[in-house]
C-alpha cells in the first residue's frame, strides 16, 4: 500500500525568491512534518492585472538555485507551464488530481488570507484542501470575513508544534513560526535606485550573482 505524503504548495511570483520565503519552506517542513514542499511560480497572478513580473523563467531559475541544497524543497513548473494566468482553484483541483493518494497542503501568507474574498470561488478554494496561513509574530489576523463554514476549520497553532493528521477534515492552520523581514518590491527597489543588489544579506548568493548577471530589475 503507497504510504500518503504531505505535500505543501506555495504559490507567488518570487520575483525575486529571497530569505524571507526559504524560511517559510524551511520552517514549514519541520513544523509540519511535511514530505515535500514545492515553490509554485505563477505565470501571471490573475488578482493583479496591473502588475507584470519578470518572466517565468527568470523566476524559476532563480528558485532552482535557491533551493538546490534542500531535499525536501522543490519548484514546480505546474503554473509557468500553462503559460496564462490561473486561477488557485483551478491549480489546487489540478494538484488534488495529480496527488489522488497524497495530502495536498496550500499555503499563502496573511495578506493573501485577509484578501481572500476577492480571489476567484474563493469559498471553495479553502474548503478543497488543507491550508496553512503563515501570519508573523504581532501581526494581526481576523476569521470574521469568511463564512462559519470555513471558520469551523481553523487551527489556531501560532505559538504551537502541530502534526497534520491524514484523514482528517481539511483545516486551516494558522501560523506565526516564521520570522523574517524582507520583501520583493524592497530588493527590486534597491536595484532600480542603486544599479547594483545591495541587500545581499536578503537572498542567497547565487540568486545575487544571478540578478547582477542578467542585469534583473534595471
Amino acid at each position: 500500500m503507497k504510504i500518503a505524503r504531505n505535500l505543501a504548495f506555495f504559490g507567488g511570483t518570487f520575483d525575486p525568491v529571497h530569505n524571507g520565503h526559504l524560511k517559510i519552506a524551511t520552517t514549514l517542513v519541520d513544523l509540519f512534518e511535511l514530505d515535500r514542499f514545492f515553490f509554485v511560480p505563477a505565470f501571471h497572478a490573475p488578482h493583479k492585472p496591473e502588475s507584470r513580473p519578470t518572466s517565468g523563467y527568470h523566476r524559476f531559475a532563480m528558485l532552482s538555485l535557491a533551493t538546490a541544497d534542500e531535499s525536501k524543497i522543490f519548484v514546480s513548473t505546474l503554473e509557468l507551464d500553462h503559460a496564462k494566468s490561473r486561477y488557485s482553484f483551478d491549480t489546487l483541483t489540478e494538484l488534488k488530481a495529480g496527488y489522488p493518494d497524497d495530502r495536498v497542503i496550500f499555503v499563502m501568507g496573511a495578506d493573501s488570507w485577509m484578501d481572500i474574498r476577492t480571489w476567484h470561488r474563493w469559498d471553495e478554494v479553502l474548503l478543497l484542501t488543507d491550508h496553512i496561513v503563515v501570519s508573523r509574530p504581532g501581526h494581526h489576523i481576523s476569521f470574521g470575513h469568511v463564512s462559519e463554514t470555513i471558520r469551523d476549520r481553523i487551527a489556531d497553532v501560532r505559538g504551537e508544534r502541530v502534526e497534520i493528521r491524514l484523514g482528517q477534515t481539511p483545516q486551516i492552520y494558522i501560523t506565526d513560526a516564521v520570522h523574517f523581514d524582507v520583501s520583493a518590491t524592497e530588493i527590486r527597489r534597491d536595484v532600480q535606485e542603486n544599479d547594483v543588489l545591495d541587500r545581499t544579506d536578503d537572498v542567497t548568493s547565487e540568486v545575487a550573482k544571478y540578478i547582477e548577471k542578467y542585469e534583473l530589475y534595471r
